[in-house]
């Protein structure tokens, strides 16, 4: 059981180990610390009750911290294999598009509809508190312009006159007026403490005002009375009669102070403060320390009329006169009503057209609903579409994947995905072409590296040196194969022939035609090497062949009668368009001699060690192109010092933005290494002409041959 659970545990732990994310790992080691605390946090509390009160917070916290990561792998999950398939992408793009938009408008609807019904109520119920103050305030300058003209006409002030001049005006119930004049008050109630003029001489007064502990709607005017001014004042207290005027139809109002300063200073005092009024002492409600009345509350709110009338809680602030000190503080307007308490005070003009308005509301709504639920369908229905055509291009994948490309796609629309169909069909068809004609290439490139192969064994070996003159060649093809030719053949102990070659074109053609040219020449000169001369006619130091056998001189085979054989096989059995240029020549090691004929090749050069060359250009016209051609033959002398240069087109042709790489550079380039081995030499050529290129295709075969007495 034991090596049960721990093949188990390190199956699960060790192996997975590895291949799970830095993420997870983490999560992991929070997960493992928390757990460790928690089980100390246990310990503690054997040793204490409560236990470690750290321990706990720390096994809070990192409980917290792994919950987070938790959460986040699991979003990744999710993400990695839900949001596979193309199908669910597109749900889900989808309800990003259309649904959760739609989810944003009706949230931001209904947040706008009640911050509208908020600021609605609260206007209403700040509208209908204006409107109080300003009608007292009319009655109040109506009282006070009367009572100045009866004191201006020489009346006696006092609190008779001014029961007089109220009692004709109607007045609020409670209201409490009292006038200055003179520096004295007068109080239309015996029982009313005066209110104190207003701060800095203002002349009129309109406002909420925090009083005694109470809040009032109080105003003041300040009217010429004769030589002196009189100041009267009227106040109301806010109370629930009141504030039910205020907010009659909206549910519950309540008015609010915000304790000021010093009374947060004050706060630890108990004694509520005291008005006298008469004999009578009575107690303000409210805070007493901090001078802040208790909240007034006024209405009711009733019971909803439908399930969609919810409960709206809205205020606003007022600024409220500290008649005291002069200074402003803040209240608050609470309006705690219903969506039907708002209808009804809105629409209350509109009479019957509101129900037309609530119906046409109610169709939008359901129209808007259906075109949502329909966009919704025609959604799933295109992504069902898309999602066949993409599950049948994985499949399609898939057996292409396991190199079955005969499969084809069922096409069952006529949309972009069908062409999309159609291009994968067409794809595989081509593949599968392709596939049998790179097999076919594959064929012809393993038979050109045998070719290759094949060609590298005709080209000479350094063994063909002898004592008086040391050899170097070398060829690189611009393909596979190449049709340039060169080879050493080594005729006597002293002598060598040296052959350099270019076939017409390029590529395997090209090659099978060099393989003719070599095996000809090496045929030719075997016989020479074998056979006694059969003809000889010298003529001075020049001697022309028309014939087909070869001819002698002193002994030796000619140059000119070998290219006269070759022109006349090579035009016999090649097609008319297929030739070749061919320098031969006969090294004589005693002599220090070069026999040669050039046909049609570049002529090599002599490089002397003076700094003069000479160009080796007799013989005749190119091998293979004209039928029984006069070819000329002639020899020259090499010194010490010397260097024989033969080269193809392929070294001298080369053209980048300077020109072509040209023979006079190549002649300056072996001067100035001449001391060095032949190799060398042929290998900075070699370096210095695919230089001259730079980064393009090597244009043709490049073939350079080195020889020097020693």
């Amino acid at each position: 059981m034991l090596d049960v659970a721990k093949g188990f545990f390190r199956q699960q732990f060790y192996l997975r180990w590895p291949r799970m994310g830095r993420l997870a790992r983490v999560t992991a080691y929070f997960a493992g610390v928390d757990l460790l605390l928690l089980v100390a946090w246990c310990v503690s509390l054997l040793a204490k009750p409560g236990g470690s009160p750290s321990l706990m917070g720390w096994v809070r916290f990192l409980a917290y911290v792994t919950g987070l990561l938790a959460a986040v792998l699991g979003l990744r999950w999710v993400r990695r294999k839900l949001m596979w398939r193309l199908r669910n992408r597109l749900i889900v793009t989808y309800v990003f598009i259309g649904v959760i938009p739609v989810i944003l408008l009706l949230t931001i609807g209904v947040i706008t509809a009640y911050l509208f019904a908020w600021q609605f109520a609260t206007y209403v119920a700040s509208s209908d508190s204006r409107t109080e103050i300003a009608t007292l305030g009319a009655l109040n300058n109506r009282v006070a312009v009367e009572l100045a003209e009866r004191l201006a006409r020489g009346g006696t002030p006092g609190e008779i006159l001014l029961h007089q001049v109220s009692g004709r005006e109607p007045a609020y119930p409670g209201s409490e007026i009292t006038a200055w004049y003179r520096g004295k008050a007068f109080t239309l109630r015996p029982t009313v403490n005066p209110a104190a003029p207003p701060h800095n001489g203002v002349k009129q007064v309109r406002a909420f005002a925090l009083d005694d502990g109470r809040i009032l709607l109080r105003v003041a005017d300040t009217v010429p009375a004769g030589k002196d001014n009189l100041v009267l004042i009227s106040s109301v207290p806010v109370d629930e009669r009141l504030l039910g005027k205020v907010g009659a139809q909206l549910g519950e109002v309540s008015i609010s102070m915000f304790a000021s300063n010093a009374s947060r200073q004050d706060k630890n005092q108990k004694k509520s403060p005291q008005i006298v009024i008469g004999e009578e002492t009575l107690e303000v409600r409210g805070d007493a320390a901090t001078d802040t009345p208790a909240t007034i509350k006024a209405g009711k709110l009733p019971p909803p009329a439908n399930r969609f009338d919810r409960e709206i809680t809205g205020g606003t602030l007022l600024e409220v006169l500290d008649w005291k000190t002069g200074k402003n503080r803040t209240a608050l307007l609470a309006v705690v009503t219903r969506p039907s308490l708002l209808y009804d005070r809105l629409f209350r003009t509109v009479g019957k057209s509101a129900t037309f308005i609530v119906v046409v509301l109610v169709v939008i709504v359901i129209l808007f609903g259906v075109i949502e639920l329909l966009a919704l369908f025609i959604g799933v229905r295109l992504t069902r579409t898309v999602t066949r055509s993409v599950a049948a291009l994985y499949r399609g994948t898939q057996h292409v994947n396991q190199g079955d490309f005969s499969h084809r796609i069922e096409i069952l629309s006529e949309d972009q995905l069908a062409a999309l169909e159609s291009s994968f069909n067409s794809m595989t068809a081509s593949l599968e072409k392709l596939i049998q004609e790179q097999k076919e290439k594959q064929r012809l490139e393993n038979e050109l590296v045998i070719a290759q192969e094949v060609q590298a064994q005709l080209f000479p070996r350094q063994s063909a040196e002898i004592p008086a003159l040391e050899l170097h060649g070398i060829c690189r093809p611009a393909r596979t194969v190449s049709g340039d030719y060169y080879d050493f053949l080594p005729l006597e102990a002293d002598k060598v022939a040296l052959a350099v070659g270019d076939v017409s074109g390029k590529g395997i053609s090209a090659a099978l035609l060099m393989a003719t040219i070599h095996s000809a020449v090496r045929a030719y000169s075997l016989e020479a090497s074998v056979k006694p001369a059969l003809t000889a006619s010298v003529a001075g130091g020049n001697t022309g062949y028309h014939g087909s056998t070869l001819a002698y001189a002193n002994g030796d085979f000619s140059p000119a009668a070998l290219i006269s054989l070759l022109n006349r096989q090579l035009y016999r059995s090649t097609p008319s368009e297929k030739y070749a240029t061919l320098f031969f020549s006969i090294y004589d090691g005693h002599g220090r001699t070069l026999s040669y004929c050039n046909a049609g090749h570049l002529a090599p050069l002599v490089l002397r060690g003076d700094g003069s060359s000479t160009r080796l250009d007799m013989g005749g016209t190119v091998v293979g192109l004209f039928d029984d051609m006069p070819y000329e033959e002639t020899q020259v002398t090499l010194v010490a010092g010397d260097i024989f240069l033969a080269f193809s087109d392929g070294i001298t042709e080369p053209e980048n933005d300077f020109g072509e790489f040209g023979e006079q550079r190549l002649m300056e380039l072996v001067r100035e290494n001449r001391q060095l081995p032949l190799a060398r030499i042929s290998d900075l050529v070699m370096s210095a002409v695919l230089d001259w290129i730079g980064g393009g295709e090597q244009p043709d075969d490049m073939t350079l041959v080195l020889a020097r007495p020693r």
